[in-house]
């Protein structure tokens, strides 16, 4: 068995071939995939990292985070895209709601808000803090703005040689403006690898130094991502649910549905669909191809979202997660006079409650002829979370490959910058607006 499920059943109805009838396109992709022949095979180095991630580098890691746990109280990391959305959804995925821990982590660099950055430098007047930036060039606007901020409090609060001690630097490792500042002010360093895109980076030191500071077990979640590899190493789609999920959404979308929605019954997936959104968005969405790919949190969502996804235009489809155990649970108790008529579910437990809406709302949405995907895991902790990293990674690099795009550029990211580089009166950007 699994150790992530797949169902598409209910999405079978919906289709007039079956996934398996592309089995063979699937075994050429995966071929492709392996063999590192197809568009963007410069950025396969996520592939295999799972089994040959730098040994060497991550003890580094793993002492580093130990160091940052001992002399602060708040690491803020700087980052944007997929620098920071790895690192957030594991923190989400994996940290208990309400609990203090003992080192907070906190974000910059993820937009341009003035009053954000004003907010978190006062927030960091009382309290010892470190900084992590994670860019691989170093100039993207919004990581670069923030790091100069927060590294002048950092140096203003514990002057420039002990600022240097509370500065790690996750960059490339030969070149870029980060790099040569790193370099050349002493801040200890770790690698994006050149052949890993930001978005495929979590499993590098880009979210396992944020996660490994804030007291996650990323051994554990590393040996979940190796469990994954193993896992998808073989093309069949009988066992490989990768695969089975690509070729499905392939499918629904190459029969008109244009929008995907990742739903989740737990609070502590909306940052998981996040970094998905991320991944398949930015891999995707090219040449005028591509699925929109957009998220809900359930029953939440249910009152603001459900009304459309039940009877409005009928171009989506739903990949569900369901998490088969919780933690912690709460049972429903009696009331003598029953006015919220809710007696008849006394003695049942929250999440017997929120399993059965979820049945439920899948049954409706089908009944309104939204097709769905059941993708099962069986609890929220830090092994599954590598598992279902590798999981979409996987799955979205056959995905962009089956629409004939490159799943590791983003051409498009640059347009607006150009636009705003112009606007701000950036030095080469004169002529991009008239």
């Amino acid at each position: 068995m699994a150790y992530v499920e797949l169902n598409v059943d209910d999405a079978r109805q919906f289709l007039s071939v079956q996934p398996e009838t592309l089995q063979k396109r699937v075994n050429e992709l995966h071929k492709v995939i392996h063999d590192r022949t197809g568009l963007g095979n410069d950025y396969l180095g996520w592939l295999d990292l799972p089994k040959t991630y730098d040994k060497e580098e991550y003890a580094r890691i793993l002492l580093a985070a130990k160091k940052i746990r001992k002399q602060s109280r708040v690491l803020v990391v700087i980052g944007i895209g997929g620098s920071y959305l790895g690192a957030k959804a594991g923190l989400e995925f994996l940290q208990v709601p309400f609990k203090k821990n003992r080192l907070e982590v906190v974000f910059a660099g993820h937009q341009m808000s003035g009053s954000y950055l004003n907010r978190l430098l006062d927030y960091l007047k009382d309290k010892q803090f470190s900084i992590n930036v994670i860019s691989k060039s170093g100039t993207t606007t919004e990581p670069a703005v923030a790091f100069r901020v927060l590294k002048k409090a950092l140096e203003e609060k514990y002057g420039v040689d002990g600022a240097k001690a509370r500065i790690y630097a996750t960059t490339d490792k030969k070149r870029g403006a980060l790099f040569t500042v790193a370099k050349k002010n002493g801040y200890e360093m770790f690698v994006i690898p050149d052949d890993v895109g930001g978005r495929y980076s979590v499993l590098t030191a880009v979210g396992l130094l944020p996660l490994q500071a804030a007291g996650i077990n990323t051994k554990t979640m590393l040996k979940g991502a190796l469990e994954a590899y193993k896992r998808f190493s073989k093309p069949n789609l009988a066992n490989n649910e990768a695969y089975l999920y690509a070729a499905t959404r392939y499918l629904l979308y190459t029969s008109g549905k244009k929008v995907e929605m990742l739903v989740g019954y737990e609070p502590n997936l909306l940052y998981l669909n996040e970094w998905w959104k991320q991944l398949f968005g930015e891999s995707e969405g090219k040449d005028h191809k591509g699925l929109f790919v957009a998220s809900a949190g359930f029953s939440t969502d249910l009152h603001s979202l459900g009304q459309y996804i039940q009877e409005g235009e009928r171009h989506l489809f739903e990949t569900v997660i369901k998490v088969s155990e919780t933690e912690l649970d709460v049972l429903i108790p009696e009331e003598e006079n029953d006015l919220d008529e809710l007696n008849y579910l006394k003695g049942e437990t929250l999440s017997y409650v929120n399993s059965q809406a979820l049945k439920g709302t899948m049954m409706a949405h089908q009944d309104g002829l939204v097709p769905n995907m059941l993708l099962t895991i069986p609890k929220l902790d830090s092994y599954t979370f590598g598992y279902l990293v590798y999981f979409f990674e996987k799955a979205c690099a056959m995905s962009a490959y089956m629409i004939d795009v490159n799943p590791f550029n983003q051409p498009g990211v640059e347009a607006y910058k150009k636009n705003m580089f112009a606007l701000l009166g950036k030095k080469g950007y004169e002529n991009i607006l008239k």
